[in-house]
């Protein structure tokens, strides 16, 4: 009896070393923290799904141990999405379709399909910034180990005024939207609006986001749609229970109240001018352009001209004509900058065509990486856990062939996908 259990255990040991063996990341160039010097050759060591060392130098590998040879490569952190809607990838008139068609556990498989298309890009986190709640879920699912994805942090229902972007209702008939629950993400009113943000921390929103305009796709104009002391409301509630802000908002006017209020990031923000640069430099809050939502427009409509009404289309064409100015006028001001596609507008997996516009518009590579790695986990407060390879945070890696710094087009194909440990991509 006593040799049978001692074997059970020796037989037990064997299989928690064998678990516990780390992993070797010999890198041929490592970014570890983008905005630094970069490393030359050098070796991470992962464990349990955390960064145990970065050292310099390709070193021996343990007995035991796994090595991923990344020699070839350059190794950079996962990256991050700060502006993303993974339960849709329809738009247009197909979008609404899709809307009143589908049964809402569609939009969890369909967050889930998109999140994979996104994390076998090399974007490690998202913050999900609005949907029915199927994102909600499947953040839960993939903290629970049930299926893969990206880290995801979640807002819940977007919230918005009655009749504004967030609604939806405007584009159905009378007939149907009497037939309709009241929506729960609406507000009027300084209390309204406090209550609705509870009811998103309730359902369990990791950030709060709200419209101060109307948007380009619903055809509900650019300007103010609410008034500032229902901005406030929403932005002191959302503060009072320990979550950050992020505002939709296109108009000038709009951004200037969302910043006013003390929103930590605009969204979009499509027009700027001195005085915007004035408040977000005196309140520190992140701008997140999304300049390739007209990536999305334009291929929609190359496929179907009428793909939009022609309400919206008289939007989409300004917003196509009008995009990335206000990067170019808010990063040499000194802005903070976070990276941000919205995709769902943009095709999901494809998140890294943003790029390319953050350096058209006059970012160079190293200050857009920066904006997808350091800026976005300080803008969704992950700094602690992703954004860097350094020692003690969440193994989110990734590599490329090639030099991005030069090129940033190439993280558009990525070589290698690392989350929380477990590979996705190569290796």
């Amino acid at each position: 009896m006593f040799k049978l259990l001692m074997g059970s255990a020796l037989a037990a040991l064997a299989v928690s070393s064998a678990q516990a063996a780390p992993t070797y990341i010999h890198a041929g160039r490592l970014i570890d923290v983008p905005g630094k010097a970069v490393r030359g050759p050098s070796t991470i060591v992962v464990d349990n799904g955390r960064i145990v060392s970065v050292t310099e130098r390709l070193t021996q590998v343990e007995p035991g141990a796994t090595l991923i040879d990344l020699s070839s490569k350059t190794v950079l952190p996962g990256l991050i999405d700060s502006h993303v809607h993974l339960s849709s990838d329809c738009g247009g008139e197909q979008g609404l379709l899709a809307e009143v068609r589908e049964e809402p556990q569609m939009h969890a498989l369909e967050a889930q399909w998109n999140g994979m298309k996104t994390l076998r890009a090399g974007f490690t986190t998202v913050r999900n910034l609005g949907d029915d709640g199927a994102t909600l879920a499947l953040r839960e699912a993939i903290k629970r180990g049930w299926v893969q994805g990206p880290r995801i942090i979640d807002a819940g229902q977007s919230i918005s005024t009655t009749g504004g972007h967030m609604d939806g209702r405007g584009a159905l008939n009378d007939a149907l939207v009497a037939q309709l629950r009241e929506p729960e993400n609406l507000c009027d009113s300084v209390e309204s609006c406090r209550k609705v943000v509870r009811r998103q921390v309730d359902r369990g929103a990791d950030v709060i986001k709200f419209a101060t305009t109307g948007g380009v796709n619903s055809g509900t104009g650019l300007s103010t749609r609410m008034y500032e002391d229902e901005a406030r409301a929403l932005v002191d509630t959302a503060h009072a229970y320990g979550r950050k802000v992020a505002v939709h908002s296109h108009g000038a006017d709009g951004t200037k109240l969302a910043l006013r209020v003390g929103a930590d990031s605009i969204e979009h923000g499509t027009v700027m001018d001195d005085e915007i640069i004035r408040l977000f430099k005196a309140s520190g809050a992140y701008y997140v352009p999304t300049l390739s939502t007209v990536n999305g427009y334009i291929e929609r409509l190359a496929k179907d001209p009428n793909a939009y009404t022609p309400e919206v289309r008289k939007q989409i064409d300004w917003r196509i004509g009008i995009t990335g100015q206000s990067l170019a006028k808010a990063y040499p001001a000194g802005v903070k900058i976070a990276f941000g596609t919205d995709a769902g507008v943009s095709k999901h997996g494809r998140n890294a065509e943003e790029f390319e516009l953050m350096v058209k518009f006059g970012m160079p590579p190293v200050e857009a990486i920066k904006a997808a790695t350091v800026n976005a986990a300080d803008l969704l407060g992950v700094a602690a856990e992703a954004g860097t390879i350094e020692p003690g945070k969440s193994a989110d890696i990734i590599a490329v062939t090639g030099d991005p710094l030069s090129d940033v087009k190439l993280l558009k194909s990525v070589d290698f996908v690392m989350a929380r440990g477990e590979v996705v991509v190569g290796g």
